[in-house]
Order: structure tokens, then sequence, then C-alpha cells
């Protein structure tokens, strides 16, 4: 799909030096950090669910040896 992607002109250099020290398009180099940014946000957020669900079966036995 095609998008349009407004960047400063800080991100855009910095985006410009990456993909040249990579030897890569900066279309690549964008395109593996959001598929990255997406995957590690998915993880955290599946941590934080199974956390909050997990969590409270276990309190006092948390508490216990907390003390």
């Amino acid at each position: 799909m095609p998008m349009t992607l407004r960047l400063t002109d800080d991100e855009a250099e910095a985006l410009r030096k990456r993909s040249a020290r990579e030897d890569r398009s900066m279309q690549d180099v964008a395109r593996q950090a959001i598929r990255e940014y997406v995957e590690r946000q998915s993880r955290a957020e599946l941590l934080e669910e199974v956390l909050s669900e997990e969590l409270p079966r276990y309190a006092e036995a948390l508490e216990r040896l907390g003390q």
C-alpha cells in the first residue's frame, strides 16, 4: 500500500546515513524499523495481558515470598 511518511530534516538525515551504512534503501530500513517496532509492542502487550491475568492468582504466594 503506498504511503507518505513525513520526516523532520534530522530524521531524514539519520535514515539516509543508516541506509548508506547498511547499503540498503531508505525504504527498506524504514520498513524493517516498523516491523521491529510492531513486533516489540505486540510482545509487550501480550506480556502485560498475561501478567494482569495471571499475577492475581499468585498474589498471596508472591506476598509471602516478599516477607
